[in-house]
């Protein structure tokens, strides 16, 4: 450590040469694929539940590399320097190991032990060319540990290679800031081009700012309406800044500078503490303290009539920018504009895409002496809408009169999969189902297999020429059962089977099915299969999307399904299906999900004691 660097016992530290490397580095409370693949050595190599690449800034310790915290840590990705044991290996320079933490003096008292979990650890110095300490490579265990030399040795290697990877970032750094202006409006201009969310875009530029002109906030405001009057912020998911939640959206006409940056139509600069508390609302005092900024520019985003919002820079030293960084900074906001009038038009669409596909999946109809329940999740990779879909409706059974009415205790099911998760598929996928209602309005009393066939032919004969897969079943109370037993009768086009669990939690597969839905096999018949469900059963459908994922065996994933439904079959429905969903598929599955769960109710037993 450099004598210049002096460490606070308070867990404070000036901003020095060595806190500008660590920015100097790029690396902060967001993840890295580099730094994570350190930590997973790490946990891997020393065999402990948590590794951790930790630099610490003026305020905090950063975990770029991260295996094993949990929440909320994991998430949040720092620590306060309370919090640290790392402060000590950058305090004194050298590596620094405990076996129990909680027997030494120094760090006997450590949050970090009640809230992190950390009871032995041991940290190696990652240093930059100059040899600063930038922060700490360590293994951490929650139990008591003996570190043994060859352990302490790998750990010393892999923190050199981390500081290798460091040095070589900072260097990358320096030369891209010496680079010429046009430089970075080229690459904001890259950047930017193929942003498709606001969010998306807000990172983006920050870290194109980030890296070249050293803000340590940079945020995006937006006119939410041309008449509303009202601004909103664009927050970080990913940050720690609560200015932007508590103060997410303000009048135009508020006394914030963000505000009379669009308002005015001109760039604001604060560097002036009085001029601030003098010109602007306590709150915007307020959101600088806590950020701790002593220097701001909002640049107006260029808008066809009024701006439409403004890009905020802020700076926690003194910061005056000159004319070039001035038409810098405008040149980038009118990339940034044009980036966030695609995002606004993108989320427009993915709004009236999910309101389609809402539309589609409609209500599940309430039916005596059954239990319903459905769930539907667009892919992740495009967050529009796809081709899978779920559906139930009461059948009609043929009345002497000629007319057909709907039986309340006779109900169809669908769950179906249409190639594709965009838009088209989602159009197909609303034809195919209502052609499917059709067919069962047009064939009362026939089974689902003369129903898919009908859906079928006009399918090719209309040349709509959907391909996929679906499950599509009747069901009916069983004829003469009094215990409360339904009859599913079901034909399956290609689709992933249906799991039936039975009311003691054992759980069968039901592997008939016949070839998947294609113009091209329209005629070939359909065959039918029946089943028993028991007062108590669980019978679910899902399509391919909750089983696949790349790199896993599908039948290893309907093995788990099994295995959860066996679990939680006797929870409740809508709680049943977004477990599995979690579970299985979780919230950035490659393929639509869609799942309906349907619950045969057991039949109370005798009221003992009344009859006493």
């Amino acid at each position: 450590m450099r004598s210049g660097d002096t460490y606070s016992l308070d867990g404070s530290y000036p901003v020095t040469e060595r806190v500008a490397a660590v920015w100097e580095t790029g690396l902060s409370a967001v993840p890295d694929a580099g730094m994570d693949r350190f930590a997973r050595l790490v946990a891997g190599v020393i065999g402990v539940p948590v590794a951790l690449v930790a630099l610490l800034e003026v305020d905090r310790q950063v975990f770029p590399g991260m295996v094993g915290l949990e929440e909320p840590w994991a998430g949040a990705r720092q620590t306060p320097l309370s919090h640290s044991l790392c402060r000590h290996v950058v305090a004194d320079g050298e590596p620094q190991v405990f076996a129990d933490v909680r027997l030494e003096g120094r760090t006997s008292n450590s949050p970090a032990i009640s809230e992190l979990g950390v009871v032995a650890y041991a940290g190696m110095p990652l240093v930059d060319a100059d040899g600063q300490v930038l922060g700490s490579l360590c293994a951490i265990d929650t139990q008591p540990r003996e570190w043994s030399g060859s352990e302490l040795s790998l750990l010393g290697d892999l923190a050199a290679a981390c500081s290798a990877e460091l040095q070589l970032r900072i260097v990358s750094r320096r030369y891209r800031t010496s680079m010429d202006r046009s430089q970075l409006l080229l690459r904001a201009a890259d950047a930017l081009a193929d942003t498709t969310g606001l969010t998306e875009v807000r990172q983006q530029v920050r870290d194109l700012l980030t890296s070249d002109l050293k803000p340590v906030y940079v945020g995006l405001v937006l006119v939410e309406g041309a008449n509303s009057g009202r601004l909103r912020r664009i927050v970080d998911a990913t940050g720690d800044v609560l200015m932007e939640r508590t103060y997410e959206t303000f009048g135009l006409q508020d006394a914030w500078p963000t505000a009379r940056a669009a308002r005015e139509n001109r760039t604001i600069t604060v560097n002036d503490p009085a001029a601030l508390r003098r010109d602007y609302l306590p709150q915007v005092v307020e959101a600088f303290d806590s950020m701790g900024l002593h220097s701001a520019v909002c640049v107006p985003l260029p808008g066809t009539a009024i701006p439409l919002g403004t890009l905020v820079l802020g700076w926690d030293v003194p910061h005056e920018i000159d004319i070039v960084e001035q038409a810098v900074l405008a040149s980038i906001a009118g990339y940034t504009a044009r980036a966030v009038e695609r995002a606004l038009f993108v989320d427009s669409r993915i709004d009236a895409a999910r309101k389609m596909q809402q539309a589609m999946l409609t209500d599940l109809p309430a039916v005596p002496g059954l239990e319903t329940a459905a769930l539907y999740r667009a892919a992740a990779d495009t967050d529009l809408v796809g081709g899978d879909w779920y559906d139930a409706y009461l059948l009609p059974t043929p009345s002497q009169g000629g007319e057909d009415s709907a039986a309340a205790d006779r109900v169809a099911i669908s769950v179906g999969d249409i190639t594709g998760h965009d838009m088209g598929a989602a159009t197909l996928m609303g034809q195919v189902r209502s052609m499917l209602r059709q067919a069962d309005l047009d064939h009362p009393g026939q089974g689902p297999a003369r129903a898919l066939s009908a859906m079928e032919h006009a399918n090719a004969r209309l040349q709509i020429n959907a391909s996929g897969t679906l499950i599509h079943a009747h069901l009916r109370p069983h004829p003469g059962s009094a215990d409360g037993t339904w009859e599913m009768t079901w034909t399956n086009a290609g689709h992933p089977p249906p799991l039936v669990a039975a009311p003691e939690g054992s759980v069968e597969r039901l592997d008939q099915h016949g070839i998947l839905l294609f113009p091209v096999f329209t005629g070939r018949p359909r065959e039918e299969y029946r089943r028993l469900l028991a007062p108590g059963s669980v019978l679910l459908l899902y399509t391919d999307g909750l089983i696949e994922r790349a790199g896993t065996n599908i039948e290893i994933l309907i093995d788990t399904a099994v295995r959860l439904l066996a679990e939680h079959h006797t929870l409740p429905l809508d709680k049943l299906v977004a477990l599995l969903a979690d579970q299985l598929a979780g919230h950035d599955a490659g393929d639509d999900v869609a799942l309906l769960a349907v619950r045969i109710p057991a039949v109370p037993g005798p009221d003992v004691s009344s009859e006493a």
